[in-house]
């Protein structure tokens, strides 16, 4: 089945024909018809199966069919972390690049002369994280009293990261009339539970894991004697040849930070990840890791939702994560 089939606009169509995709995934064939209709939707799916599609593109089909002499936002969406909101901003971009959108990504770390800057033009579309999302509606520089619709993504990573309290400030403060959209990696009882305080009957979407599409990942575990000998074995194996791009995992910030530097006083060329950096020193090293000038990249969970890089060969669990599903999206940056 073609992306023809879901009737969206022709120039979103040109732009999803360009971007090289031929067919939707099974995420976007259920909920893009469901969010088209105006339906709020509770959708489950796992990390790399094209969630993030699946919201933007009828969200672009709805506003391009609707003027509105408002200043917005009409789309609010609401990220867990500035990489992940970043890649939704390109996304959006990618899509809407034959349409009249503006489309602002607002998050920790932007400065307020720029931020100031963006909010001079109509918003159609405000990609942001909870902490600065909130910090500017306490500042009054911003409403959500013109909202169309509110996208809830990552809803689990939200959650575990503590974001619930605001996001539940920023949803009092709308209209609680807006088509309300929520995707999350997992589907527990505290995410449904959370679905039912801000989603209004909503359909609920659940995409099972596709097992077959691990095949191709061959999983080993090491022991190690000691702390010495863990850095020895990781060493051995960076240094082999079949080692092009890698990440490695851990669970501390603190650590990650130590562990580069171990790296690259072993002329390996690395560099930290975590939230602790500054959003230019975050983006950056990522874009650096992009372009191959850092084959391995140390961080923390924060990397396993916002990195979007093709030919990454290893994954290291240099420390082993508190969930199931974490180990799980660990090894997804790998597709």
């Amino acid at each position: 089945m073609s992306f023809k089939t879901l009737n969206l606009n022709n120039f979103i169509y040109k732009a999803i024909e360009e971007s090289g995709y031929k067919k939707p995934t099974p995420i976007q064939l259920k909920a893009i018809p469901e969010i088209l209709l105006g339906h709020h939707v509770l959708a489950s799916a796992q990390t790399g199966t094209g969630k993030t599609a699946a919201f933007v593109l009828p969200i672009l089909d709805k506003l391009s069919k609707i003027t509105s002499k408002s200043r917005g936002p009409r789309v609010l969406i609401v990220s867990p972390t500035r990489e992940l909101a970043n890649q939704i901003t390109d996304s959006i971009k990618r899509y809407s690049r034959y349409l009249s959108i503006n489309s602002i990504t607002i998050t920790g770390g932007i400065s307020y002369s720029l931020q100031n800057r963006m909010f001079k033009k109509p918003i159609d579309i405000l990609v942001a994280t909870p902490g600065r999302l909130l910090d500017l509606y306490q500042q009054k520089r911003i409403k959500f009293s013109d909202l169309d619709a509110m996208i809830l993504d990552e809803a689990d990573r939200m959650l575990d990261m503590g974001f619930v309290p605001d996001i539940r400030k920023i949803y009092k403060a709308t209209s609680q009339t807006q088509q309300m959209l929520m995707f999350s990696a997992t589907f527990d009882a505290p995410i449904q539970k959370i679905a039912q305080e801000f989603l209004k009957d909503p359909t609920t979407i659940s995409i099972k894991p596709d097992i077959s599409g691990h095949k191709d990942i061959k999983q080993i575990s090491c022991f190690a004697d000691n702390q010495s000998h863990k850095q020895q074995l990781l060493n051995h194996f960076i240094e082999s040849d079949n080692v092009t791009q890698g990440i490695i995992f851990t669970a501390t910030k603190r650590m990650a930070d130590q562990l580069s530097d171990l790296l690259y006083h072993s002329d390996i060329k690395s560099s930290a990840l975590h939230g602790d950096m500054s959003q230019g020193s975050r983006t950056k090293t990522i874009n650096r890791f992009k372009r191959n000038e850092i084959k391995i990249l140390v961080a923390t969970d924060l990397a396993y939702r916002g990195i979007d890089v093709k030919n990454i060969t290893h994954v290291f669990k240099y420390e082993m994560t508190r969930f199931a599903q974490d180990y799980i999206h660990r090894m997804r940056v790998t597709r």
